[in-house]
């Protein structure tokens, strides 16, 4: 396997489990870098690592870890990051002239490097200090409507990225304080749980435990609604106008997958309507 087909295959696995890096209003605190060099990742290397559930931004090879001392932890599953290789052409048939750039190509190789989550033994005056965004001020409309919610999912924030899993009904969002705003914090958290509705305890849209596969008609539906839902809730909490631009981007990329079929937008927002009904705990009268 190439190492083109392992990374698309990667990121085809993100994209199935239902994780889209490029629809992400929080930041983590800052890009992905290397511990040692300091330098920023770049291109496809910003989408592997951004989207992973670490929370340090700092990463690094093995022997970086043990050359600053530390270790990785057994068991820990490294992540591939790739990068331009230049090699001489073989070509017999070219003159001998390292000035000439027609000589090389270029191939892509790749590494393994480690989050600084997954390592210990680091000291931490060599772990420079991470910038720190203001305290999160929870929105009072926003919490009042999440505090009456019934049959509310759980919400965990054991990982820095944000889903809904039906088959053990919980809700994973990243921390409230890494957002960029507090409407954007609630703007994806309503999204979460506009999914969370269909459970079978709830308005019974997930007919299977799990979602339907990624790219699929009914995915791309349901994650119409969930937004819709986010939208109309964002709505009556008074912050669309800060969340609005996200929300209406997002909803564009699945109009194209839903290849312009109006009726099928139109069912979305009826359920969507149902949802934003129930999470609120407005009863829906058929």
């Amino acid at each position: 396997m190439s190492i083109y087909e392992i990374i698309t295959e990667q990121i085809l696995k993100k994209l199935e489990a239902g994780e889209i890096p490029w629809h992400k209003p929080w930041t983590g605190g800052e890009y992905p870098k290397n511990l040692v060099s300091k330098k920023e990742y770049r291109g496809i290397n910003l989408f592997l690592l951004d989207c992973q559930k670490y929370s340090s931004p700092f990463w690094l090879t093995y022997k970086q870890a043990t050359d600053l001392g530390g270790f990785v932890r057994p068991g820990e599953k490294g992540s591939k990051v790739v990068f331009w290789k230049t090699e001489k052409s073989k070509d017999e048939d070219r003159p001998e002239d390292d000035s000439d750039q027609k000589n090389y190509k270029f191939i892509l190789r790749y590494y393994i490097v480690f989050n600084l989550d997954q390592c210990d033994g680091i000291d931490e005056k060599k772990i420079p200090q991470t910038e720190k965004k203001p305290n999160f001020q929870p929105l009072s409309e926003c919490e009042s409507i999440l505090n009456g919610m019934p049959n509310k999912p759980l919400i965990k924030f054991e990982e820095s990225r944000a889903y809904y899993r039906p088959s053990e009904d919980f809700v994973n969002m990243p921390k409230p304080e890494i957002f960029d705003k507090p409407e954007f914090y609630y703007s994806v958290l309503f999204h979460e749980i506009g999914h969370a509705t269909g459970h079978q305890s709830r308005l019974g849209r997930h007919k299977q435990s799990e979602m339907s596969s990624f790219g699929s008609e009914n995915y791309s539906k349901e994650e119409l609604v969930a937004e819709m839902t986010a939208s109309f809730i964002c709505g009556k909490c008074q912050i669309e106008q800060e969340t609005i631009e996200n929300s209406a981007a997002y909803i564009q990329s699945w109009l194209k997958a839903l290849k312009n079929d109006s009726k099928m937008v139109v069912l979305a927002a009826a359920q969507a309507q149902r949802a934003a009904d129930y999470i609120q705990g407005v009863k829906y009268e058929n």
